[in-house]
């Protein structure tokens, strides 16, 4: 296939789905974690569950930048902006992440402070070169996908000399974020959260390769098939999966080949390692404190470092008590199981991270209206 309707098409996809209910053992059940939010978003905008059989259940990850974003990095952003009178940049989606004392950073722009959205990291060295006498601090969220700009963009700020700019760095990782969620007690001791198998994510994989998935495979006999985000390729991904289940088999498979390889963007890879290391530790919202799970600035780049430049502290704040986006991001619940979806929460006011973008799962279910499709084993 060539083209994007082709990846869409119905009459294939009602294909695949025919062969999942045939291989599908009627006395086994098949739950499978999409980890990104790209697939949540294709699953409930498809209505890709609605065409499994009962037995095959898609439990929602972790998978979502913006989802994960705990609320003290937020409140350090909102500080910077409404305290220390930076121009704060970041990507749209951030802006609305609920924050401590009802803010957020477009609400703290309402108040005032210089908070603008850009397109790429890029806008925001561009604008510190535009106001030399006003410090630029560029928000930077995201997995694998998204750091390679933000260490371009610091290596580029330091060859130029541009002193008044600086990246607050909230780089995550995927690999550890799935080691957690394999050794957390929900997933080995209790049971709560049965996993088979990974649907992997595409965009990083497209950056780290297959190869870094290989250690889920043997080190905990879990499966993984890294699929495109088209419903087609989650489609084949869920039909991969099974025939491995069905065979006792635990390996890494490569569906979204097309764009995806053992070794990855090494050029990437080479200039993340330059600007970057890992952080001994870092707050996931959702997952609590994740070992070697995030990036920090290197020492020579130190002065383009916010969280050095500003003197900056982390203090870890609770969720809203009866959000459940932590729940959700760790597969226990479901977004229809949370009191607040779709009355006190929704898109256009948000009281929890995982309706704010549209690669959360909550805002995937509110948009689409699949509030019953995604079925989560509870203890």
């Amino acid at each position: 296939m060539k083209y994007i309707d082709e990846f869409r098409d119905g009459d294939s996809a009602r294909h695949i789905a025919s062969k999942i209910a045939a291989e599908v053992r009627p006395d086994t059940s098949y739950s499978f974690m999409e980890f990104c939010g790209g697939h949540t978003h294709a699953i409930s905008r498809y209505g890709i569950a609605g065409m499994l059989p009962p037995n095959v259940r898609m439990i929602h990850g972790p998978g979502c930048p913006v989802c994960v974003l705990p609320i003290g990095r937020v409140d350090l952003a909102i500080r910077l902006a409404l305290d220390r009178g930076v121009i704060l940049c970041t990507y749209g989606d951030t802006m609305r992440v609920p924050a401590s004392d009802g803010l957020s950073l477009i609400k703290a722009k309402a108040r005032g402070a210089d908070v603008r959205m850009v397109y790429s990291a890029s806008d925001a060295l561009k604008l510190a070169e535009q106001h030399p006498d006003r410090e630029v601090v560029f928000f930077a969220i995201g997995f694998e996908t998204t750091t390679p700009p933000t260490a371009l963009i610091l290596r580029d700020a330091k060859a130029r000399g541009v002193r008044n700019f600086s990246v607050l760095c909230c780089h995550v990782l995927t690999p550890s974020a799935i080691t957690h969620i394999l050794e957390s007690a929900e997933v080995r001791q209790l049971g709560t959260v049965p996993i088979d198998g990974f649907i992997g994510p595409a965009h990083v994989s497209i950056v780290i390769g297959s190869q870094p998935y290989d250690h889920f495979a043997e080190e905990y006999r879990k499966p993984v098939v890294i699929t495109g985000f088209e419903p087609l390729d989650v489609m084949q991904g869920i039909l991969m999966l099974v025939r491995q289940v069905n065979a006792g088999s635990a390996v890494v498979e490569n569906e979204f080949s097309r764009a995806v390889t053992p070794e990855g963007n090494l050029a990437a890879q080479k200039l993340v390692s330059q600007v970057f290391e890992l952080r001994e530790s870092f707050e996931w919202r959702g997952l609590g404190e994740v070992p070697y799970s995030a990036l920090k600035i290197r020492p020579e780049f130190a002065a383009w470092d916010a969280e050095r430049k500003f003197d900056l502290h982390y203090a870890s704040v609770p969720d809203h008590k009866q959000c459940e986006c932590g729940a959700i991001l760790r597969g226990v619940k479901r977004p229809a199981d949370c009191k607040l979806f779709g009355t006190v929460c929704t898109p256009e006011s948000p009281m929890g991270s995982c309706m704010v973008s549209n690669e959360g799962a909550c805002a995937a279910h509110y948009s689409y209206g699949r509030f019953k499709d995604i079925a989560v084993v509870s203890a």
